[in-house]
C-alpha cells in the first residue's frame, strides 16, 4: 500500500499503528469489497436490522476524509462515539469495545492513518429505517450501553491471558458480532460471544467453549490456524465476513497475539447456544 508521507512520523509507531488497525478490523468496514477499490476511502455496505451503514472514508483527504483531524478527534470517535463537531456516530462504529483501548494504541492507528495516501471520495449516506435516523436518540443508547475506559488487566491471570482479552474485546470486538442483540440494540449481556441469528438466516457463530454449539472441542492450535488461515478442525474455510476479517486482520497479526486470543477464548464461560 503506497505510503503518502503527509506527516513525519516515527517509522516504527507507524508501523505498530498498521499493526493496530489490522488488529481492530478497520479494513473490512473501510474498504469496498471490490478490486481496485482505494484503500480505507470507505464505501463499504454494513447491514443491520435498522438499515445499511456505509463505511466513512479515513484516509487523509482534508475534504472528504478524516486529513482535517487531530489525534484527539480519533481519540474521541472510538472511545466516545463522538465526531470532531460532537454528532454521535451510531455504533455500527464499535466504540463499545473500542473505548477499552489504550491511548498509545489509538495514537499509533493516527500515525499510520496520517502516513498513507488521502483519497476524495465523497462519504455515501446510510439507508436507515426512519426511527434510526435521529441522531440526539444515541445519546441515551450510549446512557444504556457505553461503559467508557481503557482496559484494565487482571492481576489474578497471566500477562498472555490479559493481553488475549485486550485483543479480543477491545481491539478486534469479537463480542460485537459473536454476540445476539437486546431490543434496544446492545450486546445481550447473557450470551456474550454466544453467536447470534441473523435476520436474513444466516447465523454467526457460537465462540465460547461449548463442546455442543460451540468451539469446546477445538484446541487452542485450532483457533491459531483458524485466525491465521481460515481453515476450521474440519477442513472448511471461513466464509463471509470473517473470512474478511482474517484476510485484513488476523492473518497479520503474531504467532504470540493470536495464541493470547486463544487462550482468553478457551478461558470464557461454556454457553450452550445453538444458532444454527
Amino acid at each position: 500500500m503506497p505510503a503518502f508521507g503527509a506527516v513525519t512520523a516515527d517509522e516504527d509507531l507507524i508501523k505498530r499503528g498498521e499493526y493496530n488497525l489490522r488488529a481492530a478490523g478497520c479494513i473490512s468496514c473501510h474498504t469496498k469489497k471490490e478490486d481496485g477499490a482505494p484503500f480505507l476511502a470507505g464505501g463499504r455496505a454494513i447491514e443491520s436490522p435498522f438499515g445499511t451503514f456505509y463505511g466513512p472514508n479515513i484516509t487523509p483527504d482534508k475534504e472528504t476524509g478524516i486529513g482535517n483531524w487531530s489525534v484527539d478527534d480519533l481519540v474521541r470517535a472510538l472511545t466516545e462515539g463522538r465526531g470532531p463537531d460532537g454528532r454521535h456516530y451510531y455504533p455500527a462504529l464499535p466504540y463499545t469495545s473500542y473505548t477499552r483501548m489504550k491511548r498509545e494504541d489509538i495514537e499509533a492507528i493516527w500515525a499510520y492513518l496520517q502516513s498513507i495516501e488521502p483519497v476524495r471520495l465523497e462519504n455515501r449516506p446510510h439507508e436507515l429505517v426512519w426511527f434510526a435516523r435521529f441522531r440526539p436518540a444515541l445519546r441515551f443508547w450510549n446512557v444504556l450501553h457505553l461503559r467508557p475506559g481503557e482496559f484494565v488487566p487482571r492481576v489474578s491471570e497471566s500477562d498472555e491471558w490479559n493481553r488475549g482479552a485486550y485483543l479480543v474485546n477491545a481491539m478486534a470486538h469479537c463480542a460485537e458480532c459473536h454476540s445476539p442483540r437486546t431490543r434496544t440494540g446492545g450486546l445481550d449481556p447473557r450470551l456474550l460471544f454466544a453467536g447470534q441469528r441473523l435476520p436474513d438466516g444466516g447465523t454467526i457463530p457460537n465462540i465460547t467453549p461449548d463442546r455442543e454449539t460451540g468451539i469446546g472441542r477445538w484446541t487452542q492450535r485450532h483457533i491459531v490456524r483458524y485466525l491465521d488461515t481460515g481453515m476450521d478442525p474440519d477442513g472448511d474455510f471461513a466464509g463471509g465476513s470473517m473470512s474478511d476479517v482474517i484476510e485484513h486482520g488476523t492473518t497479520h497479526l503474531s504467532n504470540e497475539d493470536l495464541r493470547a486470543m486463544a487462550v482468553y477464548l478457551m478461558s470464557l464461560e461454556p454457553i450452550r447456544h445453538d444458532v444454527r
